[in-house]
């Protein structure tokens, strides 16, 4: 069955995904969700994503934590800057940050996290100079945003490797 079907929960995530999606049982639909579902788990088993060690799990769920708190005080912040905009504009801009990660999976997960955060978003990394052009709504303080992911950087670090 392995050979059918290389990675039968994300066939069958996908095959559900693709009815739902579809709002349809009709056995057309049925079909070729079957068909997609099947030549996309044979698609995702040539791709190979590098695998992670982790460690320090329960630092994982304090980071989690962290997460969630800036995603909430930065919805309140960009709510600020929205309100006031027509008093004072935002005073957005970019900022290049230099990362010491490694891993490639902690870097998609910081990608998520700083994208999640309402006001900013990944733009760019470069793997050669380990920097990372990042969009921020409300640039006045670089030395904080500088800090915040920093700080992730540094949490994902004990946790990756």
């Amino acid at each position: 069955m392995r050979t059918w079907l290389p990675y039968p929960l994300l066939s069958t995530g996908l095959f559900v995904m693709w009815l739902l999606l579809n709002q349809s049982v009709a056995p057309g639909s049925i079909l070729l969700g079957l068909v997609l579902s099947a030549v996309l788990a044979w698609v995702t088993l040539k791709l190979q994503p590098a695998r992670s060690n982790l460690h320090r799990l329960g630092r994982a769920f304090g980071l989690a934590v962290h997460v969630v708190g800036d995603i909430i005080r930065s919805n309140i912040a960009v709510t600020g800057i929205i309100l006031r905009s027509r008093r004072r504009p935002a005073n957005a801009g970019f900022l290049t940050i230099d990362l010491d990660l490694d891993d490639e999976n902690a870097l998609a997960l910081l990608a998520c996290i700083v994208t999640a955060t309402p006001g900013t978003a990944w733009l760019e990394y470069d793997r050669r100079l380990k920097t990372v052009l990042i969009h921020v709504l409300d640039i006045e303080n670089e030395a904080l945003w500088r800090r915040t992911v920093k700080g992730y950087e540094a949490q994902l670090k004990e946790i990756f490797q």
